[in-house]
């Protein structure tokens, strides 16, 4: 017996802030890890207003919910939500260019060879089909119907995949209540200090302003920008990405639709002088922003120009968001975790915000702790949370770079700034050959940056060797045959709002 003291279980934890980050980490780690038998506290005022404005998924957010044992039909009808089959891009490669990034897969492949590589060589050869054309996700979007991948699709174009547009407040209370149902502790209350063992530097306690303290062994920070344990009180330091990423700042007005009868299965997202904004189709209304960069336009301009975007009647007083793009250098720190904001922000250009919620709540479950709180976990959730914010702040920055617009200095320095390394191999390998570069720990795979590369330009001098293998002339008819294919198969499905009605999704009452 060496007389060390053996590490216990962790069986209390405190997470700081509610919000969408802070009940889906509770109703995650009660649903997960209801076997261990802890027990979860989730601090949070009702003074303090939270961020969501209507959030747009990524298809990971089905998972999220099969982990729960949720029912997407019913989470669709507690919160307004839609489907959400890509995004379109307006104006991004220049004024009245679009395109849509889908959940889908592109053409069919010829044996080994991917299609992106038959459809360069179409190009090089005179073919002018955009790459869109042979995207079902696409057609459906453009149609406006909606139907769910077939269990065993006869071809690649066949293979798609959904997400969904949902009320993010509506979609915290849903999770609350789920929560709270399955035995959460939640406090009304403000932080007014973290107390920590001035030993090891652990946080023991939480004091708040109504008189009570909060005991713990593993404390979340879900307190979004404020970040008051990781930053504030651990010091965790922020790596700041505003000189590649310049927008700092979002304005959000919700409308409503100009017509309540058509749903868009896809968010919008329109380039403007200063920015973008976003169109996120809700069953009661729309949900719409502006991003964009305060050096390039005040915030009085920004509400002008959003209020001029909006198709009908503005439901709501704009509201502000201030950021910065990037992250906190350590996520995890002693006992304590960032998920959400309170961890980094990406604007949500691509709705990745979801997404990386769910990536830190997947990993500290993956790692998780004892009550040793043993560094090397904590190393290699850091390593791998630093990994996730630049993936996808790459394919972020490839928007911004690849642009053609010419209305602006911010459009201009996008063009001229010099891009991280890892987002340089990658195009530089994609024009060399067509070669798609995937590292670990992506979050937008081939397609997805097949769909960039093809939309704004980015052309391959060479392609995959055994695409010169097939006939020209065969490869040209069967791509001929195969759109009006794919665009009639999007037909099939039911318009949208049926859609959610035949699935009974469609709320209540539409407030």
């Amino acid at each position: 017996m060496n007389g060390a003291r053996t590490p216990g279980p962790i069986i209390s934890v405190v997470i700081l802030g509610g919000g969408t980050a802070g009940w889906m980490t509770a109703a995650s780690l009660l649903q997960r890890l209801s076997r261990l038998g802890i027990s979860v506290t989730v601090v949070e005022s009702s003074q303090i207003g939270t961020i969501g404005v209507g959030e747009a998924t990524v298809p990971a957010i089905l998972r999220y919910f099969d982990s729960l044992g949720l029912d997407v039909y019913e989470v669709l009808r507690a919160t307004n939500g839609t489907i959400k089959l890509g995004i379109e891009f307006d104006g991004w490669k220049h004024e009245g260019h679009r395109f849509i990034h889908p959940f889908s897969r592109y053409g069919i492949q010829a044996g080994p060879v991917a299609f992106h590589h038959l459809w360069n060589r179409l190009r090089a050869a005179g073919e002018t089909a955009p790459v869109d054309d042979y995207s079902l996700g696409v057609q459906m979007a453009r149609a406006g119907r909606v139907f769910l991948p077939p269990k065993q699709p006869r071809a690649e174009f066949e293979i798609f995949d959904w997400a969904v547009h949902f009320d993010a407040g509506r979609f915290a209370q849903f999770l609350r209540r789920f929560s709270e149902a399955r035995g959460v502790r939640r406090i009304d209350a403000r932080l007014t200090e973290a107390v920590r063992d001035p030993q090891s530097g652990h946080i023991i306690r939480l004091r708040l302003d109504n008189g009570e303290t909060v005991d713990g062994q593993l404390f979340i920070d879900c307190s979004g920008f404020h970040r008051l344990l990781i930053e504030r009180a651990l010091e965790s330091g922020y790596e700041d990405w505003r000189h590649w990423l310049m927008c700092d700042r979002a304005v959000a007005l919700p409308c409503a639709a100009a017509d309540p009868a058509q749903l868009a299965p896809y968010t919008r997202s329109r380039a403007l002088a200063a920015g973008w904004t976003w169109r996120i189709p809700l069953q009661n209304r729309v949900g719409n922003g502006y991003v964009y960069s305060s050096d390039h336009i005040s915030d009085e301009d920004a509400v002008a120009s959003l209020r001029r975007e909006l198709e009908g009647e503005a439901l709501a007083e704009p509201n502000f968001v201030r950021f910065r793009a990037g992250h906190v250098r350590r996520f995890w720190v002693g006992n304590c975790i960032a998920i959400g904001l309170s961890g980094g922000f990406l604007e949500p250009l691509e709705s990745t915000s979801i997404s990386l919620i769910q990536m830190g709540i997947d990993k500290l479950i993956h790692l998780w702790p004892d009550t040793r709180m043993a560094p090397e976990l904590a190393s290699e959730y850091n390593r791998l949370s630093v990994q996730e914010f630049a993936r996808v702040r790459d394919f972020i920055i490839l928007h911004y770079a690849a642009n053609g617009r010419t209305d602006g200095d911010l459009w201009r320095y996008c063009r001229e700034m010099p891009l991280p390394d890892t987002l340089e191999h990658k195009i530089a390998l994609y024009r060399a050959g067509g070669q798609i570069v995937q590292y670990q720990s992506e979050s937008f795979f081939d397609s997805s940056w097949v769909c960039m590369y093809a939309n704004f330009g980015i052309e391959a001098r060479n392609w995959d060797p055994l695409a010169e293998l097939i006939d020209l002339d065969e490869l040209k008819n069967l791509t001929r045959r195969l759109r009006p294919d794919i665009a009639a198969l999007a037909c099939e499905g039911s318009p949208h709002r049926e859609f959610l009605r035949l699935k009974g999704a469609l709320a209540e009452t539409r407030t």
